[in-house]
């Protein structure tokens, strides 16, 4: 399986002589709607769709101060009971005629679910070293929904071209990874990684941007590993566990070429009207309950299984979804992308 493949891949490019344990568990899907309560708070509709995942209390506003996750929740569409936090991450199809289709999701390897994304919460590859998990109220986004070139601020979001299974080359966001989208028939479909950084200044929860209060380690592994390593920046010293998105998508059904554009050219678009790929990006909004999550980095805990947390069963997850705010259609084969009339 290629999460195995991934933490193999690791050890072997860092020479440790044990396993570096990751949790990894998947989240299904909980509801496909225009709203971001990070980048447009309050705002019905946003400008582009959002495939979310997480507690069933996400809405438009979320406001830190008011909003807290776990007792707003009734319910999560994530393997972990306790995780209430809320995790998106859409991109579409453009037909030759000129007409638009959203690409579904579809489940890693080795994790059952209703598509969704699989997370990643990563400790430092140091036993001995602590990290400090998040606190109610905790925000941040990586990457630019507004990018339109290669982005250094993006340089751990990246796409891959996956085989029809497998991947022995499970380095994040390392070649052939790329921050564009692949430009060939995927066979395995293509595979989103976004990985958030793991130093915090210690003292706020979100900042204007979403980005200021944290920051990625400097190391000579820097632009390849996995997990809260390195050394932080004076600015922001606290060491955070590394959250990380594995989003698959399934091209598949689109690998017709009489579907594709005449040129040949790329036909993929995410939901900001990017054709190139540069706009991914992603959003995440901590809602653990209590210390859970520290008792989970305390133990090391390793793949979707944790002794310090209470799971649920992929259907009991799959279960819990909410209605769309924005009631419009998304599913079928459209003329325009949803919101693209309000950035026009």
């Amino acid at each position: 399986m290629q999460w195995k493949a991934l933490i193999l891949a690791l050890l072997a490019e860092r020479g440790y002589g044990q396993i570096m344990p990751m949790m990894r568990f998947q989240c299904s899907q909980l509801v496909v709607d225009r709203v971001d309560p990070l980048v447009n708070p309050g705002v019905v509709p946003s400008p582009h769709l959002h495939q979310i995942v997480g507690g069933n209390s996400f809405n438009a506003s979320m406001n830190p101060e008011t909003h807290d996750l776990p007792s707003s929740s009734t319910c999560t569409s994530c393997t972990f009971s306790e995780d209430f936090s809320n995790y998106w991450a859409v991109l579409y199809f453009r037909a030759r005629n000129g007409t638009y289709r959203r690409v579904p999701q579809f489940v890693s390897e080795g994790l059952r679910a209703d598509g969704g994304i699989t997370v990643y919460y990563i400790p430092s590859p140091d036993a001995k070293e602590k990290v400090t998990a998040f606190t109610p109220g905790f925000r941040m986004l990586v990457g630019d929904a507004t990018a339109t070139a290669t982005n250094p601020n993006a340089r751990k979001v990246c796409h891959r071209c996956m085989p029809t299974t497998g991947d022995r080359n499970n380095i994040n966001c390392g070649a052939p990874d790329s921050q564009s989208l692949p430009e060939e028939f995927c066979p395995g479909g293509i595979r989103t990684v976004i990985t958030f950084p793991t130093c915090w200044d210690g003292k706020t929860t979100d900042s204007p941007d979403h980005m200021s209060h944290v920051a990625y380690p400097t190391s000579a592994f820097n632009e390849v590993s996995v997990g809260a390593y390195g050394t932080c920046p004076a600015s922001h010293p606290v060491k955070i566990p590394q959250v990380m998105y594995e989003v698959m998508w399934d091209t598949r059904i689109f690998n017709d070429p009489e579907m594709w554009p005449e040129d040949g050219s790329q036909p993929f678009v995410w939901s900001t009207n990017d054709q190139k790929g540069f706009s991914q990006h992603g959003d995440y909004v901590f809602g653990w309950q209590d210390d859970s999550l520290q008792r989970a980095m305390d133990a090391r805990c390793n793949g979707a299984v944790c002794g310090q947390l209470k799971t649920q069963s992929a259907e009991a997850a799959m279960k819990c979804t909410k209605s769309r705010a924005v009631d419009e259609d998304i599913d079928g084969w459209l003329t325009e992308i949803p919101g693209m009339q309000m950035v026009e």
